[in-house]
């Protein structure tokens, strides 16, 4: 569950796999037969917002950004790790286009799901149909928390719950190689580039994190956790 007024915000944890077991053998037969398997190299776009959506993603392995594109700035809407769905909002009637865009942060691995089976699962089957309403409404439920941390949190609060986000959601452990740049942990706070560094600065100045290139240790995370809620 997402905690709009002071949980990290950037992931979801639960993930999409689970919703393919709801079909029936001949439905996971049509899937199975409609569906492309495709690889990215690190940094590759796997959907252009504004391009024709004829695929469902689902993310085999890897790690992806979901962002609004923008000028001067992206708008990262959330991080996407191994086993979930991608491209959702696409399916609704009178819309055909990816209203978002979708990049690598890692190797990844996708399977392309042709939209019109998706569609023809969700009338065929209501369990099938009824979890994929549940993620979306995480989703949404995602997208509040994201835009409460915008709006509503100082600098160092957005920071705070991003570093949290990555140990606790993202990476599951204390220390972790970066897979994302200070540019795009920019793009997740809505601050720029100077003000992440000068904010991880402090925060390893005062003992709550460790930092050695791209290897991030979080040493305190209760006071990291205190920054984060009260923003």
């Amino acid at each position: 569950m997402v905690n709009t007024s002071g949980g990290n915000s950037c992931f979801i944890e639960t993930t999409h796999n689970s919703c393919f077991d709801l079909l029936t053998e001949d439905e996971k037969q049509l899937v199975e037969s409609h569906r492309l398997v495709v690889n990215f190299k690190k940094g590759e776009i796997i959907g252009k917002q504004g391009s024709f959506a004829s695929h469902i993603i689902f993310l085999n392995e890897g790690l992806v950004k979901v962002y609004l594109e923008g000028k001067p700035k992206d708008l990262i809407l959330k991080i996407v790790p191994s086993n979930h769905l991608i491209g959702l909002p696409s399916i609704y009637d009178g819309n055909n286009r990816f209203i978002y865009s979708v990049a690598t942060y890692s190797d990844s691995s996708v399977s392309l799901i042709d939209i019109s089976l998706f569609k023809q699962l969700l009338g065929m089957n209501s369990q099938f149909a009824l979890k994929i309403i549940n993620i979306l409404n995480e989703d949404t439920a995602l997208i509040y928390g994201r835009f409460f941390c915008l709006t509503m949190k100082q600098s160092h609060g957005r920071v705070a719950d991003i570093l949290l986000c990555l140990a606790k959601r993202v990476y599951k452990k204390d220390n972790f190689n970066l897979a994302i740049s200070r540019s795009d942990m920019a793009d997740l706070t809505g601050l720029s580039s100077e003000s992440v560094i000068r904010i991880l600065k402090e925060f390893k100045d005062n003992g709550l994190i460790s930092v050695a290139g791209k290897d991030f240790t979080i040493l305190d995370t209760a006071r990291l956790e205190k920054i984060s809620q009260l923003g």
